[in-house]
């Protein structure tokens, strides 16, 4: 590790921080709201990597439960936070670490799902992180969070994890590419962010436009 810096690459956070600090940042990204900027999807996606490499001394599965708990109780903490903040969030002044910008796409997301936006929104930077703190401002009864949370915890790393184990193997190399990988990874899962983002701009512009 060169720097301070170097922690923030899935592979060297993995290395040095090992199994707790790896499950340390799936919770922190999975609901506490200054934890959107924390590698999510490339994290998982290394950590299968490294699992089947050897260098994550874990087998899949128990690798996979881990990460659930610790996604499960990430969306718990942005559940009761919400829950707890109420509409006062949305008058919160942007900061480094919050914008109002990131609840109102979460916020979006929910509308077009609805409570499916638990699950999916967990593929999703940014989503994932808001999802829950805006479940819990709209009061979704414990019960249906509970379903939800569940079901998308276990789904998120089944399918990431084991794609990155299963590139491992097939690809014995992929450690060499891997920070290539995991910008494509990045680049492909902030896609629809983006594409929302824009979409909500535009709609914005239109809006001002007619009122002219």
């Amino acid at each position: 590790m060169n720097s301070f810096w170097d922690l923030f690459k899935p592979e060297e956070l993995i290395r040095y921080g090992g199994k707790f600090l790896l499950l340390s940042v799936i919770f922190l990204e999975n609901g506490v709201f200054f934890g959107f900027f924390l590698p999510g999807d490339s994290l998982l996606f290394t950590a299968g990597l490294l699992c089947y490499l050897g260098v994550l001394d874990m087998e899949l599965m128990p690798l996979i439960m881990w990460i659930a708990a610790a996604a499960m109780g990430g969306y718990y903490a942005g559940y009761i936070f919400g829950l707890k903040t109420g509409d006062a969030l949305y008058n919160k002044p942007d900061t480094l670490f919050f914008k109002k910008k990131y609840i109102t796409t979460a916020e979006d997301f929910y509308k077009k799902y609805g409570g499916l936006a638990l699950v999916m929104g967990r593929f999703l930077p940014i989503v994932r992180t808001f999802a829950p703190i805006l479940a819990g401002i709209v009061r979704v009864k414990p019960i249906i969070f509970l379903g939800y949370n569940v079901l998308g915890a276990i789904l998120w790393p089944s399918v990431i994890v084991t794609a990155g184990y299963y590139v491992g193997k097939i690809f014995p190399n992929a450690l060499d590419y891997l920070d290539f990988i995991v910008i494509g990874f990045i680049l492909v899962t902030s896609l629809p962010i983006i594409n929302n983002w824009r979409k909500d701009k535009k709609k914005k512009k239109e809006e001002n436009s007619s009122y002219l």
